[in-house]
């Protein structure tokens, strides 16, 4: 398993960035959301995470992390349409890329801010369990490029049709 650091989420981030002036792209082919859609639902989940963890107590830290956490993120793979966005991550019915662009600024302070955090700080995922730093980039990244390649597949059918 390939190490992630900030560097490695920050180029995600660059990528994502990217991706702004086709917000209002879809392929309901592959997906049924907006690339909006996805890159805002990115920004929220690195958002959230980084904010549960710095509000978190590491002495409650449980190291209950399941197996199939364990999985996806050895393989660096979440399958596509398995898993539903908890409400608190999904994005508005109006995106504006304006929105998207200030939870880009956040998502890099954030980033930046996880690196100083107690090594048990930790968010609790619904079906992976606690995620400490220790495999809290590792998540992020899976997570974002999970996204990004989605995003991917709409533009490349969207640009063939």
């Amino acid at each position: 398993m390939k190490t992630i650091n900030t560097s490695t989420l920050e180029n995600r981030l660059k990528t994502l960035e990217s991706y702004i002036s086709h917000s209002k792209s879809i392929d309901t082919k592959v997906s049924k959301a907006t690339v909006a859609w996805h890159l805002d639902h990115s920004l929220k989940v690195i958002n959230a995470v980084a904010k549960s963890m710095e509000s978190s107590n590491p002495i409650l830290f449980r190291n209950n992390f399941s197996l199939i956490g364990k999985i996806c993120l050895k393989i660096g793979f979440f399958p596509r349409g398995k898993a539903k966005a908890p409400k608190y991550v999904k994005p508005p019915e109006v995106i504006l890329d304006s929105e998207i662009i200030t939870q880009l600024a956040a998502a890099r302070a954030h980033i930046k801010a996880i690196k100083n955090l107690d090594k048990n700080a930790y968010f609790r995922h619904p079906l992976f369990g606690h995620i400490n730093k220790k495999r809290v980039f590792r998540f992020l990244d899976t997570h974002t490029n999970h996204h990004l390649k989605i995003v991917k597949s709409i533009l490349k059918n969207v640009s063939s049709s």
